[in-house]
């Protein structure tokens, strides 16, 4: 079955800080999905601040009902989402929280600058300003100055 761009699902698993597991369709019809986070980066399991950020993107979505937005699919045919979720403090309210966004802000994940062409312009400013805040502040892996990019790890990481 294809999914629509837009469709609300329960979120079933957390693989990392970046992509998540959920169940989307109606009762008896159910699809798994594997949805990796438009617009961020979060750093691997095995690296500094992995196990904090699967827990961050959990503590935001795990269980919870979301809006998914996803426009691509990516080379391991997980779905490429903006994943919209009921924030902590209104948790019967609207999905009015962009997770990706949130784990920015956090300092759990990176702003993917090189996918920033997919966002809209909207999007690219909050990310953008969210991830210098961050920064700033030095909150989550921005406290540690030697903070090290996924892309960067995962390429130190692979055998030559």
């Amino acid at each position: 079955m294809g999914l629509p761009s837009l469709i609300l699902c329960l979120v079933v698993g957390i693989s990392d800080g970046d992509t998540l597991t959920a169940r989307c369709g109606e009762p008896g019809q159910y699809e798994q999905v594997k949805v990796r986070l438009a617009g961020i980066d979060a750093p691997e399991r095995k690296q500094p601040y992995g196990t904090r950020a699967r827990q961050a993107l959990a503590e935001l979505t795990f269980q919870k009902q979301a809006k998914l937005d996803c426009p691509k699919t990516d080379r391991y045919l997980r779905k490429v989402c903006t994943v919209w979720v009921a924030p902590t403090s209104v948790p019967d309210g609207p999905q009015t929280l962009d997770a990706g966004l949130a784990m920015v802000a956090q300092g759990m994940a990176w702003w993917y600058r090189a996918y920033s062409r997919d966002q809209t312009p909207e999007a690219r400013g909050q990310y953008e300003f969210a991830e210098q805040e961050a920064r700033a502040k030095r909150v989550g892996l921005w406290a540690d100055r030697e903070a090290v990019a996924p892309w960067e790890w995962r390429k130190l990481a692979r055998p030559s």
